[in-house]
């Protein structure tokens, strides 16, 4: 197994390593903007965030982690969702923050959604590699995870790889794992943007725009507090391999089908944009 993370003068990392429940929302999550736009449903199984051309909505998860296993399904906003965006990342609080994204670029009826991924370190993204889903998101509910651990982030759609970054830091690449951050997610306008690079906009006569998430599970996570040691060392638990846990034969196997089918743009191969160069961490 990996070395242990870090431990700190003011904070206490607790591992909880359990099973994933179905319960209500509200005990894992906090609605943070919006207003009525974002609503518990179900006995509180359920937490949509809407949009109209007043406001969106959004909501954060009530704890901060340093490293974690965490899912989440969602259902995204069907018909013409053109100029909307469904963000669900995981960030941090600093001036130069670390940031893990997945964002849902809205669609004209019948067109596939695109997932955009990024991913922050000290305050710097430009890691873009984008997506089309290989099933439409808006029939029903799909489960969208992160693993972050101190070797690597993997984003994961419904169990299948589609994005690594690998802790390259002896090359002189920045990884997150100093910064706790909470899961997020919102939905706002981005008709300057998101459809097309902003040439298709928001339709408001289609408002509305509503998203679906459920079953929200951070089991497998480490919660950052303020008590002054960690409970994610080495053998803390048996169920604790999620910290050393990296792709397998078959994941990556998995990965490369999903890079060679489905992605869209990959900054990595972007020489235009890149002038001078292409970042490091694409070379080695």
């Amino acid at each position: 197994m990996a070395a242990a993370p870090p431990l700190y003068s003011v904070v206490l990392l607790v591992c909880l390593m359990g099973f994933a429940s179905a319960g209500d929302l509200n005990k894992d999550l906090e609605i943070t903007w919006g207003g009525d736009r974002a609503k518990l449903l179900n006995a509180g199984n359920t937490l949509t965030l809407s949009l109209d051309k007043g406001s969106g909505s959004g909501f954060r998860s009530r704890n901060q982690y340093l490293f974690g296993k965490i899912n989440m399904q969602i259902k995204l906003v069907p018909g013409n969702s053109a100029g909307t965006v469904a963000a669900y990342y995981l960030r941090s609080d600093e001036s130069k923050w670390d940031e893990i994204d997945f964002e849902f670029l809205g669609n004209l009826s019948g067109e596939p959604y695109i997932v955009h991924t990024n991913i922050f370190t000290q305050g710097k993204g430009d890691r873009e590699q984008q997506f089309y889903l290989w099933f439409d998101p808006t029939a029903d509910f799909h489960t969208y995870s992160f693993l972050w651990n101190p070797q690597t982030i993997i984003l994961y759609v419904d169990g299948t790889p589609i994005r690594e970054f690998k802790n390259k830091e002896s090359k002189g690449i920045p990884f997150p794992k100093s910064h706790p951050m909470r899961l997020q997610s919102s939905l706002w306008n981005a008709d300057d943007w998101a459809t097309r690079g902003g040439r298709v906009k928001t339709d408001w006569t289609q408002a509305p725009f509503t998203a679906a998430y459920r079953n929200f599970n951070a089991d497998r996570a480490c919660i950052w507090s303020a008590l002054g040691s960690s409970s994610c060392s080495k053998g803390s638990s048996k169920n604790d391999s999620w910290l050393s846990q990296q792709l397998d034969s078959a994941g990556r196997q998995r990965l490369k089908w999903v890079q060679r089918n489905y992605m869209v743009y990959n900054y990595c191969t972007d020489s235009k944009r890149f002038s001078h160069g292409l970042p490091l961490e694409c070379s080695v």
